[in-house]
């Protein structure tokens, strides 16, 4: 079954992508949930008209995300935790904690949808490794320290 994406879906592809999946998920969980609609010859037609306008549009996005990925590819962000002795964080750092730490170090904007940590989970001090999707074409590795406070 051939489905048109309405939105990013990590696993499958990003908005407007017209992809192939099986009949079950697609009848069963992608067009009801409104993640995507059923690719026939008129939704492809609007899909391409679609696209045609917003060409113009995705060139700029292109390059606002180069030049923010420029800007924040060799950083380190730092972020503080409380911890025991042993190292033991308090709870966990996830994506919110980096976007912030991100604006308030670095004044740049990442939405925190977009940062995927490397791993499950940071419960622990140490130096780690995030991916920060900012397009579909444009991805970064960020460094962050977690440190005791």
């Amino acid at each position: 079954m051939e489905v048109i994406l309405k939105q990013d879906i990590q696993s499958l592809g990003y908005i407007n992508d017209l992809i192939t999946v099986k009949d079950g998920y697609g009848r069963n969980y992608l067009i009801p949930k409104g993640l995507a609609i059923l690719a026939t010859k008129t939704n492809k037609k609007i899909l391409s008209e679609d696209l045609k306008q917003k060409s113009y549009k995705e060139e700029k996005t292109i390059k606002e995300a180069e030049t923010l990925a420029k800007a924040i590819e060799n950083i380190t962000v730092k972020i503080g935790a409380k911890a025991a002795a042993t190292g033991q964080i308090f709870g966990s750092v996830n994506a919110l904690q980096i976007a912030n730490s991100i604006k308030e170090q670095f004044n740049y904007e990442v939405d925190r949808k977009k940062i995927f940590i490397d791993g499950e989970s940071v419960k622990e001090i140490g130096s780690y490794s995030a991916k920060i999707n900012l397009h579909k074409k444009i991805n970064v590795n960020i460094n962050f320290e977690v440190f005791a406070e």
